[in-house]
């Protein structure tokens, strides 16, 4: 395997050890967009980063905050609605294609070939069979990370299928997860060098304001067979290991409400 450095995130709930954050930043302005229509606006994103490259990268259905260095996203986030938890969409024949929007180099579906690494879907497909548009964006490169086949289709796929059903459940939920770079340097894969992470992390929160909750999750990027509820964790403790704010313009009444403590669902 070849290595690369790329800048760590603090980890102390899984690591003892500290580590380093990166200097020299460039930070994204956010745009906002026009179309009163269109399913992104208003979608609560996390506060511009300022500690790592941030490209701003707006789907139908989700927003990516792609990150250059490690050609995969720092996050992603989207609404996920009880109307859209199933549609009639199947999944693109074409698969996964390469994101032109974003620098060279990029990732490609061929640095995945003969690897052991799955292209993990940060939004899910199964979140966008309402759309074909929707659905074909989920399958860009800037979607997906190298994630342990076993993560894939066990832990992270239960928790995908527990969303739709908190959608359909509470009407509407938000939901933003993302890479967890956690050492100085990284197994990496395919002729662009891509990092594997060393884990994932997702938050999910209902914003009702008679009855807002909050969960998060941190789960390694490895063959681990344990329960979900062993990787879970306030929105807080995630926002301390990932260095990333969500939802940062909450009220504090409900921003203590979904961060402070574990919601069940």
């Amino acid at each position: 395997m070849r290595h690369i450095h790329i800048i760590p995130v603090l980890l102390l709930l899984l690591f003892s050890t500290a580590s380093c954050r990166q200097a020299n930043t460039q930070t994204t302005t956010f745009v906002q967009q026009a179309d009163p229509q269109c399913w992104t606006c208003d979608l609560p994103l996390p506060s511009p980063l300022t500690d790592r490259e941030e490209q701003i990268l707006t789907r139908k259905s989700y927003v990516v905050s792609y990150n250059k260095d490690t050609r995969q996203p720092n996050w992603v986030a989207w609404r996920l609605t009880a109307d859209h938890t199933d549609g009639p969409v199947p999944r693109p024949v074409t698969g996964w294609h390469d994101d032109k929007e974003v620098p060279q180099p990029r990732a490609y579906y061929q640095d995945y070939r003969g690897t052991c690494w799955d292209r993990g879907h940060m939004c899910p497909a199964g979140d966008n069979k309402w759309d074909s548009t929707a659905m074909y964006e989920t399958f860009l490169m800037t979607n997906a990370c190298p994630q342990n086949k076993t993560l894939n289709s066990g832990i992270w796929n239960q928790i995908e299928m527990d969303c739709r059903e908190w959608a359909r459940k509470y009407g509407e939920i938000y939901i933003v997860c993302g890479p967890l770079f956690l050492n100085q340097e990284h197994d990496t894969i395919g002729q662009h060098n891509i990092p594997v992470p060393e884990a994932f992390f997702k938050v999910i929160v209902c914003l009702d304001e008679n009855n807002p909750k909050g969960i998060g999750f941190i789960c390694r990027n490895n063959e681990g067979t344990k329960k979900k509820d062993l990787y879970t964790n306030t929105i807080r403790e995630v926002e301390r290991i990932t260095g990333l704010t969500f939802f940062p313009d909450l009220t504090e009444p409900m921003r203590t409400a979904i961060k402070e403590s574990i919601s069940t669902f």
